[in-house]
Protein backbone atom coordinates (compact mmCIF):
# COMPACT_ATOMS: atom_id res chain seq x y z
CA UNK A 1 0.00 0.00 0.00
CA UNK A 2 0.63 3.46 -0.51
CA UNK A 3 3.34 4.72 2.14
CA UNK A 4 1.27 7.71 2.32
CA UNK A 5 -2.35 6.81 2.24
CA UNK A 6 -2.49 7.36 6.06
CA UNK A 7 -2.40 10.60 6.04
CA UNK A 8 -5.61 10.71 4.23
CA UNK A 9 -6.95 8.66 7.11
CA UNK A 10 -6.13 4.36 5.83
CA UNK A 11 -3.97 3.97 8.75
CA UNK A 12 -4.71 0.07 8.79
CA UNK A 13 -3.01 -1.75 5.94
CA UNK A 14 -5.52 -2.58 3.16
CA UNK A 15 -5.27 -6.52 2.27
CA UNK A 16 -5.01 -7.14 -1.34
CA UNK A 17 -8.61 -7.73 -1.81
CA UNK A 18 -9.92 -4.56 0.33
CA UNK A 19 -7.48 -2.46 -1.63
CA UNK A 20 -8.21 -3.56 -4.91
CA UNK A 21 -12.12 -3.28 -4.15
CA UNK A 22 -11.62 0.05 -2.72
CA UNK A 23 -9.52 1.16 -5.72
CA UNK A 24 -12.53 0.01 -7.95
CA UNK A 25 -14.88 2.01 -5.76
CA UNK A 26 -12.62 5.37 -7.33
CA UNK A 27 -12.66 4.14 -10.75
CA UNK A 28 -16.73 3.27 -10.36
CA UNK A 29 -17.78 6.14 -8.38
CA UNK A 30 -15.27 8.91 -9.14
CA UNK A 31 -16.00 12.75 -8.21
CA UNK A 32 -13.63 13.69 -11.40
CA UNK A 33 -12.33 11.42 -14.07
CA UNK A 34 -10.28 12.96 -16.95
CA UNK A 35 -8.85 11.47 -20.54
CA UNK A 36 -6.15 12.49 -23.04
CA UNK A 37 -3.62 10.70 -25.91
CA UNK A 38 -0.67 11.07 -25.34
CA UNK A 39 1.98 11.30 -28.35
CA UNK A 40 2.20 7.42 -29.11
CA UNK A 41 -1.57 7.98 -30.06
CA UNK A 42 -2.34 5.96 -26.00
CA UNK A 43 -5.11 7.15 -24.32
CA UNK A 44 -4.64 7.70 -20.52
CA UNK A 45 -7.16 8.23 -17.66
CA UNK A 46 -7.36 9.81 -14.28
CA UNK A 47 -9.58 8.77 -11.81
CA UNK A 48 -9.84 10.84 -8.49
CA UNK A 49 -12.18 10.12 -5.23
CA UNK A 50 -12.34 12.05 -2.19
CA UNK A 51 -12.92 10.33 1.24
CA UNK A 52 -12.77 12.91 3.53
CA UNK A 53 -13.35 16.45 2.12
CA UNK A 54 -10.98 17.30 -0.43
CA UNK A 55 -8.57 14.66 0.13
CA UNK A 56 -8.74 11.41 -1.94
CA UNK A 57 -7.38 8.95 -4.14
CA UNK A 58 -6.59 9.23 -7.86
CA UNK A 59 -6.25 5.91 -10.04
CA UNK A 60 -4.32 6.56 -13.28
CA UNK A 61 -4.00 3.80 -16.45
CA UNK A 62 -4.52 3.62 -19.81
CA UNK A 63 -7.38 1.96 -22.61
CA UNK A 64 -6.90 -0.33 -24.61
CA UNK A 65 -7.60 -1.00 -28.53
CA UNK A 66 -11.01 -2.29 -26.83
CA UNK A 67 -11.58 0.63 -24.97
CA UNK A 68 -10.95 -1.37 -21.20
CA UNK A 69 -9.30 0.71 -18.61
CA UNK A 70 -5.93 -0.77 -17.70
CA UNK A 71 -4.97 0.13 -14.39
CA UNK A 72 -1.01 1.35 -13.70
CA UNK A 73 -0.74 2.71 -10.42
CA UNK A 74 -2.58 5.19 -7.39
CA UNK A 75 -1.85 7.09 -4.78
CA UNK A 76 -3.48 9.70 -1.82
CA UNK A 77 -3.51 13.33 -2.95
CA UNK A 78 -4.69 16.45 -1.05
CA UNK A 79 -6.17 19.38 -3.08
CA UNK A 80 -4.98 22.39 -2.23
CA UNK A 81 -6.72 25.79 -2.11
CA UNK A 82 -6.08 29.47 -3.21
CA UNK A 83 -2.77 30.48 -4.64
CA UNK A 84 1.06 29.37 -3.45
CA UNK A 85 3.07 30.97 -6.41
CA UNK A 86 2.77 32.27 -9.53
CA UNK A 87 6.94 31.50 -10.63
CA UNK A 88 7.25 29.33 -13.81
CA UNK A 89 7.03 25.79 -13.29
CA UNK A 90 9.18 22.83 -15.69
CA UNK A 91 7.74 19.06 -15.89
CA UNK A 92 9.58 16.24 -16.49
CA UNK A 93 7.81 12.69 -16.74
CA UNK A 94 9.10 10.07 -14.28
CA UNK A 95 11.46 6.93 -16.03
CA UNK A 96 9.15 4.76 -14.72
CA UNK A 97 5.24 5.58 -15.56
CA UNK A 98 3.42 8.02 -16.87
CA UNK A 99 3.53 10.49 -14.13
CA UNK A 100 5.02 13.56 -13.78
CA UNK A 101 7.39 16.28 -11.29
CA UNK A 102 7.26 19.83 -11.61
CA UNK A 103 10.28 21.92 -10.66
CA UNK A 104 9.26 25.67 -9.26
CA UNK A 105 12.47 28.38 -8.31
CA UNK A 106 10.84 30.67 -6.17
CA UNK A 107 12.80 33.21 -4.63
CA UNK A 108 11.08 32.97 -0.75
CA UNK A 109 12.71 29.31 -1.18
CA UNK A 110 16.00 29.59 -2.46
CA UNK A 111 16.38 26.06 -3.93
CA UNK A 112 14.34 23.88 -6.55
CA UNK A 113 11.44 23.22 -5.21
CA UNK A 114 10.54 19.53 -6.93
CA UNK A 115 6.73 18.01 -6.29
CA UNK A 116 5.03 15.40 -7.90
CA UNK A 117 2.42 16.87 -10.67
CA UNK A 118 -1.28 16.11 -9.60
CA UNK A 119 -2.90 16.94 -12.77
CA UNK A 120 -0.50 15.49 -15.26
CA UNK A 121 -3.98 15.04 -17.74
CA UNK A 122 -3.87 18.57 -18.86
CA UNK A 123 -0.13 19.01 -18.94
CA UNK A 124 0.15 15.81 -21.87
CA UNK A 125 -2.82 17.38 -23.13
CA UNK A 126 -1.15 20.61 -23.86
CA UNK A 127 1.89 18.72 -24.60
CA UNK A 128 0.57 16.51 -27.40
CA UNK A 129 -0.77 19.47 -29.12
CA UNK A 130 2.46 21.60 -29.00
CA UNK A 131 1.21 24.46 -26.50
CA UNK A 132 4.31 24.66 -24.41
CA UNK A 133 5.19 26.55 -22.80
CA UNK A 134 1.97 28.27 -21.21
CA UNK A 135 2.28 31.37 -19.67
CA UNK A 136 0.16 32.61 -16.91
CA UNK A 137 0.17 29.59 -15.01
CA UNK A 138 -0.05 29.35 -11.08
CA UNK A 139 0.73 26.76 -9.04
CA UNK A 140 -1.10 25.30 -5.97
CA UNK A 141 1.03 23.08 -3.49
CA UNK A 142 -0.10 20.93 -0.85
CA UNK A 143 1.77 18.29 1.47
CA UNK A 144 1.16 14.48 2.76
CA UNK A 145 2.56 13.95 6.14
CA UNK A 146 2.84 10.85 8.45
CA UNK A 147 5.19 12.37 10.66
CA UNK A 148 4.91 15.70 12.38
CA UNK A 149 4.97 17.70 16.00
CA UNK A 150 3.48 21.13 16.52
CA UNK A 151 5.73 23.89 18.63
CA UNK A 152 5.29 27.10 20.09
CA UNK A 153 5.55 30.19 18.01
CA UNK A 154 8.41 32.54 18.31
CA UNK A 155 7.15 35.72 20.34
CA UNK A 156 6.88 38.93 18.15
CA UNK A 157 5.86 42.39 18.84
CA UNK A 158 4.58 44.22 15.68
CA UNK A 159 7.47 46.46 15.13
CA UNK A 160 9.58 42.79 14.91
CA UNK A 161 7.29 41.27 12.59
CA UNK A 162 7.35 44.35 10.33
CA UNK A 163 11.13 44.25 10.57
CA UNK A 164 10.92 40.73 9.28
CA UNK A 165 8.62 41.18 6.59
CA UNK A 166 10.99 44.50 5.41
CA UNK A 167 14.05 42.11 5.92
CA UNK A 168 12.92 39.62 3.38
CA UNK A 169 11.26 41.88 0.80
CA UNK A 170 14.92 43.31 0.42
CA UNK A 171 16.58 39.38 0.79
CA UNK A 172 13.85 38.49 -2.37
CA UNK A 173 15.22 41.86 -4.27
CA UNK A 174 18.68 40.50 -3.89
CA UNK A 175 18.12 37.45 -4.96
CA UNK A 176 15.95 38.32 -7.76
CA UNK A 177 18.96 40.94 -9.04
CA UNK A 178 21.44 38.08 -8.46
CA UNK A 179 20.15 36.13 -10.54
CA UNK A 180 19.97 38.41 -13.71
CA UNK A 181 24.16 38.36 -12.70
CA UNK A 182 24.15 41.69 -10.31
CA UNK A 183 27.82 41.02 -8.79
CA UNK A 184 27.04 43.86 -5.97
CA UNK A 185 23.02 42.04 -5.03
CA UNK A 186 25.57 38.60 -4.99
CA UNK A 187 28.46 40.18 -2.77
CA UNK A 188 26.05 41.48 -0.28
CA UNK A 189 23.88 38.38 -0.31
CA UNK A 190 27.42 36.60 0.64
CA UNK A 191 28.06 38.89 3.53
CA UNK A 192 25.03 38.62 5.21
CA UNK A 193 24.59 34.90 4.95
CA UNK A 194 28.47 34.76 6.51
CA UNK A 195 26.64 37.85 9.44
CA UNK A 196 24.10 35.20 9.68
CA UNK A 197 26.07 32.31 10.22
CA UNK A 198 28.29 33.84 12.73
CA UNK A 199 25.55 35.37 14.83
CA UNK A 200 23.57 31.70 15.04
CA UNK A 201 27.23 30.10 15.95
CA UNK A 202 27.11 32.03 18.61
CA UNK A 203 23.46 32.56 20.20
CA UNK A 204 23.41 28.40 19.76
CA UNK A 205 25.28 28.19 22.38
CA UNK A 206 23.07 29.45 24.84
CA UNK A 207 19.81 29.56 22.88
CA UNK A 208 17.61 26.57 21.53
CA UNK A 209 17.29 26.01 17.94
CA UNK A 210 14.05 26.63 17.57
CA UNK A 211 13.72 29.73 19.14
CA UNK A 212 15.95 31.21 16.64
CA UNK A 213 14.95 29.55 13.20
CA UNK A 214 11.14 30.57 12.70
CA UNK A 215 10.46 28.81 9.61
CA UNK A 216 12.22 26.42 6.72
CA UNK A 217 11.54 24.18 4.23
CA UNK A 218 14.58 21.66 3.11
CA UNK A 219 15.21 18.81 1.05
CA UNK A 220 14.50 15.61 3.01
CA UNK A 221 16.11 12.34 2.16
CA UNK A 222 16.96 10.96 -1.09
CA UNK A 223 13.27 11.25 -2.73
CA UNK A 224 13.35 14.71 -4.32
CA UNK A 225 9.47 15.72 -3.67
CA UNK A 226 9.90 14.94 0.06
CA UNK A 227 10.36 18.01 2.47
CA UNK A 228 11.35 18.65 6.27
CA UNK A 229 9.41 21.68 7.17
CA UNK A 230 8.99 24.57 9.51
CA UNK A 231 6.05 27.03 9.35
CA UNK A 232 3.15 28.69 11.23
CA UNK A 233 0.00 27.03 11.01
CA UNK A 234 -2.68 29.74 9.71
CA UNK A 235 -5.95 27.48 9.74
CA UNK A 236 -6.92 24.03 11.58
CA UNK A 237 -9.36 22.09 10.15
CA UNK A 238 -10.98 18.04 11.06
CA UNK A 239 -11.78 16.10 8.18
CA UNK A 240 -13.09 12.51 8.98
CA UNK A 241 -12.64 9.45 6.17
CA UNK A 242 -15.75 7.98 5.15
CA UNK A 243 -14.58 4.97 5.15
CA UNK A 244 -12.53 4.56 7.82
CA UNK A 245 -13.51 6.85 10.24
CA UNK A 246 -10.27 8.14 11.34
CA UNK A 247 -9.88 11.65 11.63
CA UNK A 248 -7.65 13.47 9.64
CA UNK A 249 -5.86 17.47 10.27
CA UNK A 250 -6.35 20.14 8.01
CA UNK A 251 -3.49 22.49 8.61
CA UNK A 252 -3.10 25.85 6.29
CA UNK A 253 0.82 26.41 6.41
CA UNK A 254 3.06 29.76 6.31
CA UNK A 255 6.43 28.56 5.56
CA UNK A 256 9.17 30.93 4.04
CA UNK A 257 6.25 32.92 3.25
CA UNK A 258 4.52 30.46 1.06
CA UNK A 259 1.39 29.48 2.40
CA UNK A 260 -0.15 25.88 1.21
CA UNK A 261 -2.23 23.34 2.55
CA UNK A 262 -1.21 19.85 4.43
CA UNK A 263 -2.74 16.92 5.73
CA UNK A 264 -1.83 14.40 8.15
CA UNK A 265 -3.51 11.92 10.77
CA UNK A 266 -4.23 13.10 14.48
CA UNK A 267 -2.68 9.61 15.04
CA UNK A 268 0.71 10.70 13.21
CA UNK A 269 1.14 14.49 15.20
CA UNK A 270 1.98 15.20 18.43
CA UNK A 271 0.79 18.28 20.08
CA UNK A 272 -2.65 19.86 19.84
CA UNK A 273 -2.63 22.25 16.43
CA UNK A 274 -3.93 25.60 16.61
CA UNK A 275 -3.45 28.69 14.58
CA UNK A 276 -0.17 30.62 15.84
CA UNK A 277 1.14 27.72 16.74
CA UNK A 278 4.20 25.98 14.37
CA UNK A 279 4.10 22.59 12.54
CA UNK A 280 7.47 20.91 12.11
CA UNK A 281 7.33 17.50 10.24
CA UNK A 282 8.47 15.62 6.52
CA UNK A 283 5.98 15.98 4.28
CA UNK A 284 5.33 14.70 0.07
CA UNK A 285 5.17 17.46 -1.97
CA UNK A 286 2.19 17.79 -4.63
CA UNK A 287 1.93 20.51 -7.15
CA UNK A 288 -1.47 21.42 -9.27
CA UNK A 289 -0.57 23.84 -12.23
CA UNK A 290 -3.52 26.16 -12.80
CA UNK A 291 -3.26 27.03 -16.59
CA UNK A 292 -5.64 29.86 -17.50
CA UNK A 293 -8.71 29.44 -19.39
Amino acid sequence: MHRYMRSIGFCTNLSRIKLKELLTDVIMNSDERTYTINQDEVMLGEFCKNFAGNMGIAVCGKFDEEDKFIYEYYYPYLQGEGITTTEDVSVERHAAKESYAGVCDDIKVGISMIFYLRNMIPYVKAHTADQLPIRGTTLTLSGLSISGSIMMPIKKDEYQKMRVQKETANRNNLIQAARKGDENAIETLTLEDMDMYTTISRRIQKEDLFSLVDTYFMPYGVECDQYSILGEIMNVHLRINDVTGEEVYLLTVNCNELIFDICINTLDLYGQPETGRRFKGVIWLQGYINYPE
